[in-house]
């Protein structure tokens, strides 16, 4: 009988879009545990659930780390019977009658008293003797083991979950959102300029790790301030207010926020928006305006053109301008944030030389 050949496999990272919508179609009947390392948006998927899945469910968030064995429930002497009932905590709205979506945010990091109540609640869609409404959903975050930040589960709990690598997101993804979310176009250009700045230690190879001065590195334990969509976020009010905050304290803030390699970078690009090519200009003759002189002005250039576009005649305009730029990539750069951005996504959509872009195959790659 011959040998079975099995191929090697690799289980890929999933997008926080895939997570969430795992969660939607299992989360059920089995618990899904999403790991990813530090700052790339696992607590958000709460959020995006309730935009999804809207106001049939009741969501919860429990901050797993900071609760106590008494923070959820616990026996109260019944005088009458002279026995222990059991009282769930209202945090987790189980009398309004509504099916459940409970986050177990940082599960991993809980104490471990408490780990055995949430574990019941996990397999058995219980707490105390309470069952879940119908219909519930539960699902639980942590970081990766590689991360080095004490999240450990131990086998036979990890047998009762489905445990699921979420992806940190490139600078197109990345840029989608930040778009939607509506921060500065420096920052969104200086991520998608700068694409060391979301790069995921779990993938780079030990010199490029070596070489990337920004990201989150377990190997560097004192590492406190690094690039991660969490602080990149939280960045933008800095880059907001730079001009009132002059150059040392925006140095120093975004330092303490991003880390200074990424804080300095960050400033230096911010230099070349002395060679941004004026929006008005462009759409007043897209074939004549002036092109930007280096790349970087480019990228910046085609940031604040997003934010700037209201009409098919500027997105027409726009377009046009970007045919004559010299790089594919930025292109594609720009097109991703027009067909993907809720602001533009319908303009976007009803444009015949944007719609043929969209179209393509090898394009599409670049949007996903």
């Amino acid at each position: 009988m011959a040998a079975l050949n099995v191929a090697a496999s690799f289980v890929p990272f999933v997008s926080i879009n895939d997570c969430a919508r795992l969660i939607r179609t299992v989360g059920h009947d089995i618990t899904v545990e999403i790991e990813s390392e530090p700052g790339c948006g696992k607590s958000s998927i709460l959020r995006m659930l309730r935009e999804q899945m809207g106001d049939e469910y009741e969501y919860v968030y429990l901050d797993c780390p900071t609760l106590g064995d008494g923070d959820l429930g616990m026996n109260i002497p019944d005088r009458d019977t002279k026995t222990l009932e059991f009282f769930v905590s209202a945090l987790l709205k189980l009398d309004t009658g509504k099916p459940l979506v409970i986050m177990l945010d940082e599960y991993l990091k809980c104490d471990k008293l408490l780990k055995k109540m949430f574990t019941r609640l996990m397999l058995e869609r219980e707490i105390g003797d309470r069952a879940l409404p119908e219909g519930s959903l539960v699902f639980a975050t942590s970081n990766n083991r590689s991360d080095g930040v004490n999240d450990t589960i131990e086998a036979h709990v990890g047998n009762r979950v489905m445990r699921v690598k979420m992806a940190k997101p490139n600078y197109i993804t990345w840029g989608i959102y930040a778009t939607n979310k509506g921060l500065m176009p420096l920052l969104r250009a200086w991520v998608a300029f700068d694409k060391k700045a979301l790069a995921s230690y779990l993938q780079l190879s030990a010199e490029d790790l070596r070489d990337n001065p920004y990201i989150f590195n377990p190997s560097k334990p004192d590492q406190v301030s690094f690039v991660s969509p969490r602080s990149l976020e939280k960045s933008n009010i800095v880059i907001r207010n730079r001009a009132l905050l002059g150059d040392d304290l925006t140095l120093a803030a975004l330092a303490g926020t991003i880390g200074e390699a990424a804080a300095q970078s960050l400033l230096t690009f911010a230099l070349l928006e002395k060679d941004l090519i004026p929006i008005p200009v462009i759409l007043r003759d897209p074939m004549g305006a002036p092109l930007a002189t280096s790349a970087g002005a480019v990228m910046l250039t085609l940031f604040h053109a997003v934010d700037a576009i209201d009409t098919q005649d500027q997105l027409s305009a726009m377009v046009r301008y970007s045919k004559r730029l010299p790089s594919e990539e930025y292109r594609a750069v720009f097109f991703s944030m027009l067909c993907e951005s809720k602001r533009t996504v319908k303009l976007a959509m009803q444009n015949a030389d944007l719609r043929d872009w969209y179209k393509d195959a090898n394009n599409r790659d670049l949007v996903n």
